[in-house]
Formats: C-alpha cells, structure tokens, sequence
C-alpha cells in the first residue's frame, strides 16, 4: 500500500472535520517514523499496525486540539477530551503488545539472528577417531548461519 492509498483509507475511516490534509500526511509520516517502515507497505500485518499507528497519531492531534481549549464548565469538551485520551492509551497499549510479541517484524531482524550464538570447540575428528584439530581445512563451526 502507497501512503497516498493509506491516506485515503485513513480519511474514510477517520472523517473528523477538524483533521485537514496535511494532518493525515503527517499521520503518515509519523508512523512511518514510529515502526520504522517505509511506504509502500506490503504484507498485511504491517498495512494493518502503519494504519493502526497513523491512527493513533490523527487521535493525538484531535486531544491536542482539545487540550488547549479546554475549560471547566464546557462538560462536552471535557468528556470529548478524555475519550481521545483513552483511545491513545488502549492504541499505544495494544502496539506495545504486538511489538513484545512479534519483534521480527519491528526490529529489521531476522529470526535466526534473535538467539545466541553457538561457537562449536574446534575439535574435529575423521571417521576413524583421528584428530584432525589442527589440519589447515579445519575451521570453527559458529551457528546460526544465513
């Protein structure tokens, strides 16, 4: 998915007047920064949590927004304020889960690389018992390998 098809999946999915153009550029680009990928986007798992992301940024301006309006008696603008925030909350606490669970996919680390490294101890026989330690093939085995 290119970011211009994301943003106006995002724009039907989050249609808040408040929110101009450049917000949901912005969006963009700040999940982008955020999971470290860069557009276009191809499998689902990160089409979906880049959307998720960007989302998460729209919601953050619209709290900003709010923020700074805010006064005591305008109960509406209080309670609007306050849903923003829970929904960053519930958006940042499901990121962090996936990102604990599948750290594949955030971290540009392949699998293999994610465990340690077993460095065989050089000691090498033939087939019939003969050390061949130091023979001039002999080489130290490290695993993984790519």
């Amino acid at each position: 998915m290119t970011k211009s098809e994301m943003i106006v999946q995002l724009q039907s999915e989050v249609a808040i007047s408040a929110l101009s153009d450049s917000d949901f550029e912005n969006a963009c680009d700040d999940a982008s920064r955020e999971t470290s990928w860069s557009f276009p986007v191809s499998t689902d798992f990160k089409i979906f949590w880049m959307k998720e992301r960007a989302k998460r940024a729209l919601f953050f301006y619209l709290a900003s927004q709010s923020a700074h309006k805010f006064k005591i008696k305008q109960i509406s603008l209080n309670q609007r304020f306050d849903h923003y925030l829970k929904i960053i909350g519930y958006m940042d606490g499901q990121f962090k889960e996936i990102v604990e669970a599948r750290p594949d996919e955030f971290g540009d680390v392949d699998v293999y690389k994610m465990f340690c490294t077993k460095v065989d101890s050089g000691f090498a026989y033939d087939g019939l018992g003969r050390d061949r330690t130091y023979d001039a093939d002999q080489e130290v085995i490290f695993n993984p390998t790519d």
